[in-house]
């Protein structure tokens, strides 16, 4: 297991993006959530296909926060299935890792577990 991820969701305006963004990141659930305007996202609902405006949020968090995050966006969410993709992030800048371990409230190591 990695120990930080990316988290990719989608919600139907900026106005419930950042209200769900600034909840997690008061929460430190996540360190940072970029909202992204003007997606359009095509899917299928119920039968049909869709071809909607939402926004997307990204958040960056610590692998072991990621049960958590999700439970909290469902909860926060206005959709009844909302998108929330978490993806494990590989490599990047040290400094930037750190700041995101420093910024959550994640769970301490257990003595003798190993991170990956």
């Amino acid at each position: 297991m990695t120990k930080h991820v990316t988290v990719f969701m989608t919600a139907p305006d900026e106005g419930e993006a950042g209200s769900i963004a600034k909840k997690l990141v008061e929460e430190r659930l996540c360190a940072c959530v970029n909202i992204v305007p003007k997606v359009r996202s095509i899917y299928r609902w119920q039968g049909e296909i869709c071809d909607e405006p939402e926004v997307m949020m990204i958040a960056k968090t610590e692998a072991t926060l990621s049960a958590a995050l999700v439970s909290r966006v469902k909860e926060l969410h206005s959709y009844e299935v909302p998108e929330i993709i978490c993806l494990p992030i590989q490599t990047g800048s040290g400094e930037y890792l750190d700041w995101i371990a420093a910024s959550v409230d994640a769970p301490a190591k257990k003595e003798g577990e190993l991170e990956l």
